[in-house]
């Protein structure tokens, strides 16, 4: 492997971008950040520097081991496979693998592209609250009937999987659209445990270099 240092291309408040970052502090992966502001601009994704790594115009972007890797999901699945020793992120048992890819799924595929941004900019302003509530909540429906079978102290089991690292900025934007989470009690404890792990509170939005100030935690 490559010893030149990681460089993650991330914005604070993008859910995928935020998966990369809780994978790599769970694997003990050293990087550096160079903010993709998703607004600023028209959109600094779009610009023809960032394009020439990421084809699709998307956070995040990961430069590791000299190669250069895009998509989340993609990205935490190589990041287990390389280095599979540091903090396993997938259970031993294919049952229960295929639990957390199931889970995961449900969000990377049938949640977060239906609510991400390019798409409530083509809803519009009046319908994207309606948009994102509908369809996070439908997913959660679905998670939280899983979750009675295989969950434990996590999403399945007692260790942290990629379910989990998917969980927590969906539930997040559960919040941004206005989901009671008081309906989905499984998915709500849950987070709320991971909340409190050191690797999940390094990577949480409100302390990324790119956190706007009225968004970071207020000293006491």
């Amino acid at each position: 492997m490559s010893a030149t240092t990681p460089i993650l291309y991330s914005y604070f408040r993008s859910s995928c971008s935020w998966r990369v970052r809780i994978a790599l502090a769970m694997k003990k992966i050293k990087y550096k950040q160079v903010p993709v502001h998703l607004l600023n601009n028209g959109g600094e994704q779009h610009s023809d520097q960032y394009k020439s790594m990421n084809l699709m115009e998307q956070v995040p972007t990961l430069l590791i081991d000299d190669i250069t890797l895009t998509q989340s999901l993609a990205i935490l699945e190589y990041l287990e496979e390389s280095r599979p020793d540091v903090r396993p992120l997938l259970p031993g048992d294919p049952k229960l693998r295929f639990k957390v890819r199931q889970i995961s799924e449900i969000i990377n595929s049938g949640i977060q592209p239906v609510q991400n941004l390019s798409v409530l900019q083509a809803i519009g302003p009046e319908k994207k609250m309606k948009w994102g509530h509908d369809y996070i909540y439908k997913g959660f429906v679905a998670i939280e009937n899983l979750l009675k079978d295989v969950a434990g102290k996590y999403c399945v089991g007692d260790e942290i999987t990629f379910a989990d690292i998917l969980l927590v900025p969906q539930v997040y934007n559960a919040t941004r659209f206005k989901v009671n989470m008081d309906d989905f009690p499984m998915i709500k404890r849950i987070n709320e445990v991971l909340s409190e792990v050191e690797e999940f509170k390094e990577a949480h939005y409100s302390c990324q270099p790119d956190t706007p100030e009225e968004l970071r935690p207020k000293s006491e």
